[in-house]
């Protein structure tokens, strides 16, 4: 007995050691949001009141010392998420995470975002406001790299911290513009479908025309054997395994005086993107006496792409306009290392490259590339020896003034300085939103447009050898979709196509009408709108589009060849509202049906890795509901059973009872166990929260979440065979901005402020946004103070 009680006395001590040791860890590793620190290259002190969510708000005497107290703060809390965004355009994931993101880091150096880095960074004028900003923000990150805790991951991953440049800076904007981009998951693929499959084929995918459907309108007063299948799903699997989240898509509506109860202006904005672990934006509100924004900054960017002040508000979706083409190459048949073009033959150049990889050697690799850009032959390993391809992208090509424009964009005092400001992004493609105290309210299609001539088309491979100068004509800024104080009374983006313009309609990759379409319902149906009434239509769960969808499939099923409940199960569909609750069962099976539906009208003729592809593009989106319109198709026939011509009743009929024991098998037969809460949860995931062993540390959630994929409640998911929908992208905020109440504006984050799982505010906001709530973004000193928890100072060094 005396041997137990000691034992058990051993084991309780182990565990009062393990928790203390514990405990001491967590206090030297968490971020630390009081007492003073002193800041080299500062001028004056600067203060920084952190509220009940963490959020800090940063006074000083000057914009440099407030910037430079940004950098600290922001490294403070999101330094390895800044650290994983800086490495990405610079191959530099293996030296992490090992040898799987080989082939990540190949073809993320071979876009040559890199290289357009420090060709932008040569030609930056030292004495701009812009380069002063950013070198501030800097010396303040690199402060705490030198002086603050180190964040838990680079003890797991054995990384040393390093200081941030303005290379860096550079890189994760062009790491955030590829990911917005959609062609080089959808040209190769339509590419393919051409080639084996026939025109026929490709015209039903294709069809330039936007048709019917819900276009953004223009409104100005101022004016009158390639690559294919298996490169659109390679690419789609090296930026699957990225562990940082995409850009997905985003809505956006402001709502001008006439149609507000208060006769001010309402600002929303919510950008879908990809949910992880920290969520993407970082807030903060800078105020000195010249300066004053609350802004949303991605990391390791000093300013803020989405913010406000009492002035103006601005936020950003994404155009999805083209602004990647393939090209296929001639090469010379006595020298394989020469192309053509219209002028004649040129070389390609070689680029050697070496990547450090974790527990490895280096490896080194190399790749071609014409003056379009890099050959994807030599980069995405399955097209290995296939007919040379460049892949040109707007980034990389002229001149780069994204941070002149962030910069002027965050410093506008009104509308006309704005606008100048948006004239100078090339790339990405966005839709910037802007509001303001005025009574203004305006869109522009941000971007470096250009157009081709009428007899190719930009969603298919072209041919190299016709290339020249005068291949691609730009069009002017002037031309760009835009609207700004249109007399319907707002404006809004949900990534829909854009009215045409002076040069025609813009190609791109447009999502659905889905979401536009409600919106614009939504907007005109009232002229009272107010801060409430626009956070409930943040959450709107309904699709108008969805129903309409199931009633057209339902009138292909023959109700002879189903049973009594099946027929209630259809009955329902007919009268479902396209609501999204977490208690829906039509939701689920609607679902499910519209995933078969898809797999047997396509994968037949695509095949397994087509069919992935295709899944992975906005064309499949927009398909739905063509296909469930279309009566007749080359589509519908499945070429497995070349005894029968299937029709689309026999393809709506296969796939609802697909669906229908697909769901038996899950859930039963009792419908009251369907429900779309099982099948649709929310988890943020972190890149170490992958391991079982750190999950419960690092990973948020998961969480049962209403919404679905293109109702405004954008929380999407990707279909697959399981028939379950992990979220997997969604609003990385939701904002509202009331200038009738400026200092009761409303927000949200995913997770919480910080990425540090030692910090209070790590995931203090999880179930808040779960729920659909809201919190303020306070601007009023006297309130912050009120309201300040921690108060940390910096003094000049």
């Amino acid at each position: 007995m005396k041997h137990l009680r000691k034992v058990f006395q051993v084991l309780v001590l182990l565990v009062l050691l393990l928790a203390l040791a514990s405990f001491l860890i967590s206090r030297a590793l968490r971020p630390d949001y009081e007492d003073s620190r002193t800041l080299t290259g500062l001028q004056d002190s600067v203060r920084v009141l952190y509220g009940p969510y963490g959020i800090p708000h940063i006074y000083g005497k000057s914009e440099a010392d407030a910037f430079r107290a940004l950098g600290y703060v922001h490294a403070q809390d999101r330094l390895w998420q800044m650290e994983l965004l800086r490495r990405v355009a610079r191959g530099g994931l293996s030296e992490v995470f090992g040898p799987d993101q080989l082939s990540t880091d190949r073809f993320f150096l071979s876009l040559g975002i890199d290289e357009s880095s420090k060709a932008a960074i040569a030609t930056l004028d030292r004495n701009s406001q812009e380069y002063r900003l950013v070198a501030a923000y800097l010396d303040g990150v690199n402060a705490f790299i030198a002086d603050g805790p180190t964040p838990p991951e680079f003890y797991l991953t054995g990384l040393d911290k390093t200081p941030f440049q303005f290379e860096d800076v550079y890189n994760t904007l062009g790491y955030m513009a590829f990911s917005f981009a959609m062609a080089h998951k959808t040209d190769p693929f339509l590419t393919e479908v051409g080639q084996r499959l026939g025109p026929a084929y490709l015209e039903e995918l294709l069809n330039e025309d936007p048709g019917a459907t819900t276009r953004i309108q223009n409104y100005d007063t101022r004016d009158s054997a390639t690559p294919g299948f298996a490169a659109s799903s390679q690419i789609r699997q090296l930026l699957g395994g990225l562990p940082l989240p995409a850009l997905e898509g985003s809505n956006s509506w402001v709502v001008g005086p006439a149609k507000t109860k208060t006769g001010k202006v309402l600002f929303a904005n919510d950008p879908h993107i990809g949910f992880a672990q920290p969520s993407v934006w970082f807030e903060a509100h800078l105020a000195t006496p010249a300066y004053e924004r609350y802004g949303y900054h991605m990391a390791g960017i000093p300013f803020p792409l989405l913010a406000h002040n009492r002035r103006n508000a601005y936020g950003m979706t994404m155009f999805e306009n083209d602004d990647i083409d393939f090209y296929r190459e001639t090469t010379d048949a006595q020298d394989s290392n020469r192309y053509l073009r219209p002028d004649g033959w040129k070389t390609f150049q070689r680029i050697e490259k070496t990547i450090k990889v974790k527990g490895s050697d280096p490896v080194a690799f190399s790749y071609r590339r014409s003056d379009l850009g890099p050959l994807v032959n030599e980069v995405i390993k399955d097209l290995e020896g296939g007919t040379p391809v460049s892949m040109s992208w707007v980034y990389t090509q002229g001149p780069n003034q994204v941070l002149q424009a962030l910069n002027g964009i965050a410093h506008a005092p009104a509308l006309p300085e704005f606008e100048q400001a948006v004239q100078k992004i090339h790339a990405p493609g966005l839709n910037v939103m802007y509001g303001d105290a005025e009574g203004n309210v305006a869109w522009w299609a941000a971007a470096k447009l250009y157009r081709l001539p009428d007899t190719v088309s930009t969603k298919l491979l072209l041919d190299g050898s016709k290339a020249g100068e005068d291949f691609e004509r730009p069009v002017p800024f002037s031309e760009n979709p835009k609207a700004i104080n249109p007399p319907w009374g707002y404006v809004y983006s949900a990534n829909n196509q854009p009215d045409s313009t002076g040069a025609g309609y813009i190609p791109g990759y447009y999502l659905p009408e889905n979401r536009a379409r409600r919106i614009t319902a939504l907007l005109d149906s009232r002229n009272d709108w107010d801060r409430e009434a626009v956070q409930e239509m943040m959450l709107d769960n309904t699709s108008s589009v969805d129903p309409q969808t199931a009633s057209k499939l339902a009138k292909y099923l023959d109700v002879k060849q189903l049973s009594e409940s099946q027929v209630e199960y259809v009955d329902a569909l007919n009268k479902w509202q396209g609501n999204y609750t977490l208690e829906s069962s039509v939701a689920l099976l609607y679902h499910r049906w519209i995933y078969y539906f898809l797999r047997d009208t396509f994968a037949d003729e695509m095949g397994e890795d087509g069919f992935e592809a295709f899944l992975g593009t906005h064309l499949m989106k927009r398909m739905i509901a063509v296909m469930a319109e279309r009566e007749n198709s080359v589509w519908w026939d499945d070429i497995n059973t070349p005894e029968t011509v299937e029709d689309k009743a026999v393809i709506v009929g296969r796939s609802f009872h697909e669906a229908m024991e697909s769901v038996y098998r899950d859930f039963g037969k009792n419908s009251e166990h369907w429900q779309w809460s099982k099948v649709h949860e929310l988890e943020h995931k972190h890149p170490i929260g992958s391991m079982a062993l750190f999950r419960p540390l690092f990973n948020v959630g998961p969480f049962p979440v209403p919404g679905s994929q293109e109702v405004i409640n954008n929380l999407a998911f990707s279909y697959d065979s399981t028939g379950y929908y992990p979220v997997t992208s969604g609003p990385s905020t939701r904002r509202v901005i009331d200038f009738a109440d400026i200092e009761n504006s409303m927000s949200i984050l995913p997770t919480g402020q910080s990425g540090n799982p030692f910090s209070p505010h790590y995931d203090d906001q999880a179930e808040m946004y779960a729920r659909g709530e809201f919190r303020k973004m306070m601007l009023n000193t006297r309130e912050i103070e009120a309201a300040a928890l921690h108060t940390l100072f910096f003094i000049p060094r």
